[in-house]
């Protein structure tokens, strides 16, 4: 699969996912853009890859704000000249103490649509912009198996990514005349700080949990729910992505592919 001279913006790089899909897609000769809101995140990443021999440059983005994402595309095609692949990775469970919380409030409603829909969103209208002049694009949505089936406790997250697959679909649409491939890829059981924040909650408020570190309830969760027997990992996504991001996939577009180690097989 090769990347090479093409150039790459990957949404919450600093760390978890969008860490691996970055690595994985410098790997392959992309240049990367390690967009996060936490700049030193983005940072100590870009400082990895380039010490690696890849190049990088790291850029603050706050996905939710439109003008942060245009200076973010700004930046990135002042400094690379082009953009070729857009990951949309950057997401969120809830708002600052989600865990706590037996059940989400507004603000866990208001902070997960702003940060996993509607910054999707921004980023693909920002970046499929210049995509469009080059007739040539690639973008990747980091979309979850939660967006696949509802389950208790989380439903704002559930109708988030629900709606970054429909959204994957209908961009795959409209971007598909200038030459754009739009995928998404659904995500199933892996150890982030994501899932450390989810697992924690669970050793709070679900009984079979309670006694539990976060990551032996973790494995729990894996045990009970992934045919194969064992989660997935960042690299394990990483991989996929470079795949949709090359020509190897030009004729896959509109798809929401699961990565879950068969909890679900649509």
């Amino acid at each position: 699969m090769d990347l090479n001279g093409k150039v790459a913006v990957v949404t919450g790089a600093g760390r978890g996912i969008g860490r691996a899909i970055a690595e994985k897609m410098a790997e392959h000769g992309a240049r990367i853009i390690v967009a996060d809101v936490a700049i030193d995140n983005a940072v100590h990443v870009s400082e990895d890859l380039n010490a690696d021999g890849h190049e990088a440059e790291p850029i603050a983005v706050d996905v939710t704000r439109q003008s942060s994402v245009d200076r973010m595309t700004r930046g990135a095609v002042a400094r690379f000249g082009r953009l070729d692949i857009l990951v949309n990775n950057a997401g969120i469970i809830g708002a600052r103490g989600w865990e706590t919380r037996g059940r989400p409030n507004d603000r866990d409603w208001d902070t997960i649509y702003a940060v996993n829909v509607k910054g999707v969103a921004n980023a693909t209208n920002a970046v499929s912009r210049h995509m469009r002049r080059q007739n040539y694009g690639k973008i990747v949505n980091i979309a979850s198996v939660a967006g696949r089936q509802g389950s208790p406790g989380n439903p704002p997250y559930n109708v988030s990514k629900a709606g970054v697959i429909s959204l994957t679909q209908a961009t795959a649409l409209e971007l598909a005349p200038f030459n754009v491939n739009v995928n998404a890829i659904c995500p199933g059981l892996l150890w982030t700080p994501m899932w450390e924040r989810i697992a924690t909650r669970q050793t709070k408020y679900d009984a079979a949990s309670k006694g539990l570190s976060p990551r032996k309830a973790f494995e729990r969760t894996v045990a009970e729910r992934i045919p194969l027997g064992r989660e997935q990992t960042p690299e394990d996504i990483g991989n996929l992505a470079v795949f949709l991001a090359s020509d190897l996939a030009e004729n896959i577009t509109g798809q929401a592919i699961n990565v879950n180690g068969g909890s679900r097989m649509d």
